[in-house]
Order: structure tokens, then sequence, then C-alpha cells
């Protein structure tokens, strides 16, 4: 089978600029940017993977989780070698702007090349770990590429806790050496990363009928960059959720309906809006306030939150052609009073730094990720990440004081364990040897301030030898996620190179 052909049945649209070399990773990314591949929605996505691999021949199983091997032979002369597992997860981070009309269940990506970055428009890119993906699923279709054994290995469910990986079956698992490729720092090599946990936090409130001189109004936030909540945690991006409740902590006379922020726990929030009722006094001294908070806020956030706006609506009262409609119900002030305290106190962002090198890896921080309220029905969602689970405890317990002392209903998250770096690994070495062979400088060696699944895959199979690299990716698990794409082809060329010397 010739190569032009191998996606013959797949039609292609590239937005002007797509990138053209590597060909076999640029069209498979292509394909993968256009299946929607929410998590626990992978189905699409995994059967055009299976659909490659029996094109070519190759024997592919999967677990009861959904998580998909594909075999790979060897090429001509390395039938001898040990085989090399490649791993990555098959969903995606589904985050979008607020005036973006997109289903993530049902619509392809509109993608868009701008000064040398491919990205979405106004949602996710799915670069994380979609350009993995195309790149293991190239090594399968490219006859140029010489490589020893190899077993594809995709996870599914990683976006949302690493569910995937936690419950996949080890007898997916072949060989002892592994190439993750679900990092976005080129010419990095990544040894570790954390563990994770989280909470899910709910109660119940009593809602009474705003009076008769009260009016609901909805507060909204936009505008800030928002981004992963783990590698992106150390750059202070603004928590819409602390922001708004800074817009009305100690009003008083100003009682909440409703509360909608946040996305997924691994993303910190990054637009949202909250309802409440007041009279017109009170909605003047809210309005102050905000103006008061956005400033105050652009005075220490980064750059990339410039764009931080809140916006004071009155509730349209004349919907669906009625001249009255019932406003909806409300909390107390008292209870009003204390979802925000909470909001206020609940921790958020970095906890500690690594004693040996400081600012350049966090060692334990902490999510606020989700706050909704309906009905008087609250819940929260929050998530950590540490490399040493002891550490982690104090917050821990803190966090459970403060379910406690807020009388919040908890429910765990199950957590995951972190890749502890071996410095000593032969596949690092290796790694390293080459990497400053063809380029000419040393990679950085580091761990990752996230949940990659490579912990979790080790403590299924022990004695699995693991590297991670990727190519660059900024803004994941936001809108502004991109590509970089100039370190995709030197990804590509190093990827294959070191598989052709395993």
């Amino acid at each position: 089978m010739q190569p032009d052909n191998l996606l013959a049945d797949y039609p292609t649209d590239y937005p002007v600029g797509y990138p053209a070399e590597p060909a076999h990773l640029w069209r498979h990314f292509y394909q993968i940017t256009q299946t929607p591949r929410p998590s626990r929605q992978e189905a699409a996505v995994r059967q055009y993977v299976i659909d490659q691999a029996e094109q070519g021949g190759h024997a592919w199983r999967m677990d009861e989780e959904g998580n998909l091997a594909v075999a790979v032979a060897a090429t001509a002369g390395l039938e001898h070698r040990e085989t090399v597992l490649i791993q990555n997860h098959l969903d995606v981070v589904t985050v979008k702007t607020a005036d973006k009309d997109h289903d993530f269940s049902r619509d392809p990506l509109h993608l868009v090349v701008e000064d040398g970055w491919l990205r979405a428009d106004r949602t996710t890119l799915g670069a994380d770990n979609g350009v993995g993906c195309a790149a293991a699923l190239a090594l399968m279709t490219d006859p140029a590429v010489a490589h020893p054994p190899l077993v594809l290995l995709f996870t599914v469910d990683e976006e949302t806790g690493l569910g995937g990986a936690l419950r996949l079956d080890p007898a997916l698992l072949t060989g002892t050496r592994m190439l993750n490729l679900d990092t976005e720092e080129w010419q990095e090599l990544y040894v570790g990363c954390t563990g994770g946990g989280g909470w899910q936090f709910t109660r119940s409130f009593p809602t009474e009928t705003p009076a008769a001189d009260e009016q609901h109004w909805t507060l909204s936030i936009s505008g800030l960059a928002g981004g992963h909540s783990g590698i992106q945690i150390h750059e202070q991006l603004g928590n819409a959720i602390k922001l708004l409740e800074q817009c009305l902590q100690g009003i008083e006379g100003m009682r909440i309906a409703s509360l909608d922020v946040g996305v997924a726990h691994n993303v910190i929030p990054r637009e949202g809006s909250i309802g409440f009722a007041c009279a017109q006094p009170v909605a003047a001294q809210v309005a102050a306030r905000v103006e008061e908070v956005r400033q105050q806020a652009l005075g220490y956030l980064p750059a990339a939150d410039a764009q931080l706006a809140f916006e004071l609506q009155a509730a349209d009262l004349k919907a669906n052609g009625h001249q009255e409609a019932e406003l909806v119900e409300v909390l107390s002030a008292a209870d009003s009073a204390e979802i925000l305290d909470l909001l206020a106190v609940y921790p958020h962002g970095v906890q500690a730094y690594n004693l040996a090198l400081g600012a350049e890896l966090v060692d334990l921080s902490i999510n606020l990720a989700l706050a909704r309220l309906q009905q008087g029905e609250f819940f929260m969602e929050s998530s950590y990440r540490f490399f040493n689970a002891q550490q982690s405890l104090p917050l821990q317990q803190s966090v459970m004081a403060l379910a406690r002392a807020y009388q919040l209903t908890v429910q765990q998250v199950v957590g995951y364990p972190g890749w502890q770096p071996d410095m000593n690994s032969p596949l690092l070495a290796q790694a390293r040897a080459l990497h400053e062979k063809m380029f000419g400088v040393a990679p950085a060696v580091k761990a990752i301030h996230a949940g990659l699944e490579c912990g979790i895959l080790k403590g299924k199979k022990p004695d699995l030898d693991i590297l991670s690299f990727g190519p660059t990716i900024r803004g994941a698990h936001s809108p502004t996620e991109r590509l970089q794409i100039d370190t995709v082809k030197p990804f590509w060329q190093f990827l294959t190179t070191l598989l052709a010397q395993m």
C-alpha cells in the first residue's frame, strides 16, 4: 500500500497554511480534530484507530474499559528487538468561549493557522494529547519509519481523572520500555509527574421568594485565560470563582439565586456567572464594587488575563411575552454570605515549591475548579496535585475541616499515584545522548506538575522504563490552546530516530 492511499477514504479540508510534513502525522492529526472525542465518548476516534490498524493488517485488543492496544510488527531487520510501548490518551478537554456555538459531542473543530501556531476557533484544540495519538498512528502507517515491535496504547477517560489508565487491563502492557507522548515542551524530557486526587462537595439550602422591592441580577465574568490546573498553576492566572466572590463579598441586602462557574476539575475556571436578588440601591453598590475589583485584579493578574471583564445585567421579567414573571427563588442573606465566605477561604493555587528547584517545580497545588447553585442545591469541585503524598496530608486535612465547618457533604474523587523520577533510567540516558547528537544541545530533564498516566501504568507493570516528551503546546485545557508547528517535525525526527535505535 502506498503512503498516498493510506487515508484516501478520509476527506480533508485543511486550513490555509496547514503543515505538510511529516505528512502522515499531520494527516492523522487533522482527522482526529474532525472526530468528536470528549472524555467517556471516545468511541468514534477509537474506531478511527481500529480502522487504520485493520487497513494495515495490525492486530488490536480492547479491554472492558475501552482502552485500545494495537500491535505493530517490527520493520525488516529489527524483529529481534524488544517491544516498545507508545502511549497516549484519546480524549480531550472540552472548553470553549461563551460566544462559540460548538457541540463537542458532534461537531468537528475549525482549525486556524496563525503566526506559526495551529489553534482551533475559540475551542480547545486537543493537541493534548491528539498530536501524540497522531504520531503513534503515523508510526503505524508510514512505511519509511524503521522501528522495533510496537504496541500502540490508546487510553480513554484521561482528562476526567485518568480513569482509563486506572482501570486498564495490565494484559495490554507489553515490554519493559514505554514512550509517553503527552508532554508539552519540546527539547524537554520528562521522567516524573505528580499524583493527585480531589473532592466533590454538596449541600442543600432552603430557598424563598424575593421581596417585592428586589430585582434579579446576573453578574458575569469573562476574558480570563483559564488553563491547565497543573502545568499552569504557578502562572497565577485569575480564578473566575474567586473574582466573582470578591465582587459580592460583604454587601448587605444581596441574596444569591444561582451560580455557574467552571467546566472541569483540571481546568482553572475562566468564565461564569452568579445570579442574585437585591433592591436597586444595593445593585448600585455591587456595580461600584465590580469596577473596583476589576481594577485591583488588573494590577496583579498576568498579561494573559488582561481582557478581564464583568457584566452586570438586570433580569428580563418580560420573557415569553408575559408582562410579569416570578423571580427565581433565592437563598437567605445569611446562607448567601456563608457561600461567599466558603469560596473566599477555600484554598486555590500553589501550596509548595520544590526545595531544591524552587519556582522551577511546584510540589503541591490545589484548584478550585467548579461552583454551581441551582434551586438551592450547591455543588463545588476541587482537585489537588502532589509529588509527595505525605506533603499533601495537611492540605487534605484543612479542606476536610472546611467541609465540616460549612456542613458540606464530601465525596472523595479517586486519586492516582505519581511517577517518581528515575535519573538512572537507561532509556533516559539513551534519549539524552541522542538529543544532544541530533540537535547540538542537551535536553532539559524534568518532572512535570501534571497527572500523566505513567505512574499508574508503572504501578501495573513495575519493570517499565518510561520516558515522556512531545512538541510545544500552549494554553492546554483552554480555548487558547495552540500547537507550535515548527516543533512538530523535530519531535517526529527524534521519536523515529530513537525508535530505530531501541
